[in-house]
């Protein structure tokens, strides 16, 4: 198991790197640079050469990306010129409320999820599975904003049960503490993701229930409570986990566009504001930490695979 964590870790060294270098070329290349977006159109050509020379913009591009590979090797995610502040402070403020935010999206997506997915492939083909199975397919191609949009119509405007702003507090504990605005960035968060997740949990049911160890457990006489719980389950949940754990880049940007929408004070204004400015420190550090992210789920999802499943075994 530990040469496993450490080619798994040595691989997620890897694939961060190969992001921060597509990033960084990408974002590079975006008309207008930060000189113009920080200082605006009536800056002086003087003030310009100063701003790009004072922050190394005007060095050739792998130079420039020598040095902020450098500076990240030490732990350091540069320093942000628009908030003038070290991006590592700016993120260790959003990160926390960020991920509050998607994990008790994921929470409340597995939680509705993996039930309605079972209980949809143990009644498969009658009407509540078809209603089920169209809510899903509803819910799965709504695009996120949207979905946002008609959230706060209903249950804001409409029906006035829930606020249409999220908590503005600037911790994690003040943003717990007015959780009654939280229920709709969450909700347009978890609805995708629990259409999702309950066609792969039905579609896996569905192809564990034919397998013998199924039919060799009903002919044992064992109920259908006693074969989903020490059998179905366990098996029908391994493509679900490994769905779960990659999809956390996407979750991370419906988060960007709920946190724009309800004026979520999360990383999601971060990212919009640092594209918006080009702050570039920013953009990268908002880079590593989905990058950390993804390879990290991905890395528990194998890890969970051999709680779940007996017979895997990593060495």
């Amino acid at each position: 198991m530990a040469r496993y964590l450490l080619m798994r870790v040595l691989q997620a060294f890897v694939v961060v790197i190969g992001v921060t270098i597509v990033v960084f070329v990408i974002i590079h290349q975006l008309p207008g640079g930060p000189a113009r977006a920080l200082l605006g159109n009536r800056a002086s050509p003087e003030a310009i050469r100063a701003f790009t020379v004072a922050n190394g913009y005007n060095e050739p591009l792998p130079v420039q990306y020598w040095h902020y590979l450098d500076q990240l090797v030490h732990g350091n995610l540069g320093y942000s010129y628009y908030y003038n502040q070290n991006v590592s402070t700016i993120l260790a403020q959003a990160l926390p409320k960020t991920a509050l935010l998607v994990g008790l999206a994921y929470v409340v997506a597995i939680v509705i999820a993996i039930p309605a997915g079972l209980f949809q492939a143990l009644h498969r083909n009658k009407p509540l599975d078809h209603a089920m199975t169209v809510g899903s397919f509803v819910g799965f191609s709504m695009p996120t904003f949207w979905l946002g949009f008609l959230l706060v119509a209903i249950f804001a405007i409409g029906l006035h049960a829930l606020p249409s702003v999220a908590p503005q507090s600037g911790s994690v504990l003040g943003v717990l503490s007015d959780f009654r605005a939280l229920v709709l960035p969450v909700a347009t968060l978890a609805i995708v993701s629990i259409a999702q997740f309950s066609r792969f949990m039905r579609s896996s049911t569905l192809a564990n229930l034919v397998q013998d160890f199924v039919r060799t457990a009903e002919a044992k006489g064992l109920s259908t409570w006693g074969v989903v719980r020490r059998h179905l389950l366990r098996n029908s949940l391994l493509p679900v986990i490994t769905l779960i754990g990659l999809s956390l880049p996407s979750l991370f940007a419906g988060a960007i566009v709920v946190e724009s929408l309800f004026n979520y004070p999360g990383m999601g204004q971060l990212l919009y504001t640092a594209t918006t400015v080009h702050d570039y420190p920013l953009l990268m550090g908002f880079t590593v930490v989905v990058g950390l992210a993804t390879v990290g789920g991905s890395l528990v999802a194998d890890l969970l695979y051999a709680v779940i499943d007996p017979r895997i075994r990593y060495s």
